[in-house]
């Protein structure tokens, strides 16, 4: 048995590493979630830039000398707006409009709260950085204004504000990372099912097809061993996967300068190791999966479209954390999927979870990989199965 499984997965192997196809699947698709993250972040960190001066258009600003003087002192790059900045707002082409009226003066000079508007537009992700440094300095300035006019009147400011609230954040850098970079999770979880799919659906639904799956079925050929050997040369395309993957991210997150959204990452090389670790053993589960599956399919294009429809499931888990987090439990590490992202979480939140996570998950998607095996080998023996190609 030893000699066949060898055999086939040898054979399994050099066939699909001179497919392109099998390729492209296991390290094109892979490297789609790196890109999409470099990318992504680093808009996002150029939108939440601090160092880049503030450009603030003004109208009016004869009406307001102190509140000008303030903005520029505060490093505000002051303007003035085109006529249709309204228009420009909407189209992307400006981020906010400050505007004093007439009347502000006459309001500052009595004593009455006087008004300004911001105009802009929250639809915009782009603008909001923008928006947020100019309400930052309009409440600085209404602050300071504020506490002036106490004291002019003999008023201890500190009366305007009983109680003082100090926040004291617990949050490590790591954990503050792991919110944000929950998007990681989940595409090694995708990369585990992507990478060996096409392997495995060319060694079942393909052959099939071709009919060169009966042919080898005629040979005295133990089926465990000839669906074993197929299924390694899955799980390797699919580990590789997994492995090309992280090592993207890894990659691209010393690249993307994410301590601009105040991010700060830190993964030593004992945490990434946990992290291949931990996503490792999916690549079992999913390989034999798509083995089982492909088998009832009576041609390559039936099992793609079977496969598309198991691609969606393991994004489901790591989607419920992102909008619903939970306390990790002992029996989540043991559901497949699931127990992958719980240990790829806490790993990025530099929590200490021990060598128990690991072996639940590996021994479930070991298990549940063993009785997909054995559930193909056993199909194998049906006549339907492997004569039914219409």
């Amino acid at each position: 048995m030893k000699g066949l499984l060898s055999t086939v997965f040898r054979k399994e192997l050099r066939d699909h590493l001179r497919d392109r196809r099998s390729v492209m699947s296991a390290l094109g698709f892979t490297l789609l979630g790196p890109v999409l993250f470099g990318v992504m972040f680093t808009v996002m960190a150029s939108w939440f830039n601090k160092d880049k001066p503030l450009e603030l258009p003004v109208v009016g600003r004869a009406h307001a000398p102190s509140l000008i003087a303030f903005l520029e002192r505060s490093g505000a790059m002051l303007t003035e707006p085109p006529p249709d900045y309204e228009k420009r707002i909407q189209a992307g082409k400006l981020d906010a409009v400050l505007i004093i009226p007439g009347d502000y003066g006459k309001d500052f000079e009595a004593g009455r709260t006087a008004s300004v508007q911001l105009v802009m537009d929250n639809s915009r992700n782009q603008a909001r950085s923008t928006v947020l440094r100019v309400q930052q300095l309009l409440t600085a300035y209404s602050g300071m204004l504020g506490a002036q006019r106490l004291m002019a009147r003999g008023v201890a400011p500190e009366l305007a504000a009983p109680v003082k609230v100090e926040e004291v954040d617990l949050a490590t850098p790591e954990r503050l990372a792991a919110n944000l970079l929950t998007i990681i999770p989940i595409f090694l979880v995708i990369a585990a099912f992507s990478g060996g799919m096409n392997v495995a659906i060319d060694a079942m639904a393909g052959e099939r097809e071709r009919g060169s799956l009966e042919a080898l079925l005629l040979n005295p050929v133990e089926r465990e061993a000839l669906v074993t050997g197929k299924w390694l040369a899955a799980v390797v395309f699919a580990a590789t996967a997994v492995t090309v993957c992280l090592a993207a991210f890894m990659l691209v997150m010393h690249r993307v300068p994410l301590q601009d959204l105040g991010v700060k990452v830190r993964l030593d090389a004992p945490t990434v190791l946990g992290l291949w670790l931990g996503v490792l053993p999916l690549a079992l589960m999913a390989s034999a999966a798509q083995m089982l599956l492909s088998t009832f399919a009576r041609s390559f294009k039936e099992a793609q479209t079977y496969m598309q429809m198991l691609s969606f499931l393991p994004t489901l888990p790591g989607m419920a954390l992102v909008l619903s987090p939970v306390q990790s439990k002992t029996w989540m590490f043991a559901v497949p999927v699931l127990g992958q992202q719980m240990i790829v979480q806490e790993l990025m939140r530099g929590e200490p979870i021990g060598p128990l996570p690991f072996v639940l998950g590996l021994a479930s998607c070991a298990a549940l990989a063993l009785v997909f095996l054995g559930w193909t080998a056993r199909l194998l023996g049906d006549e339907r199965i492997i004569f039914g190609r219409s």
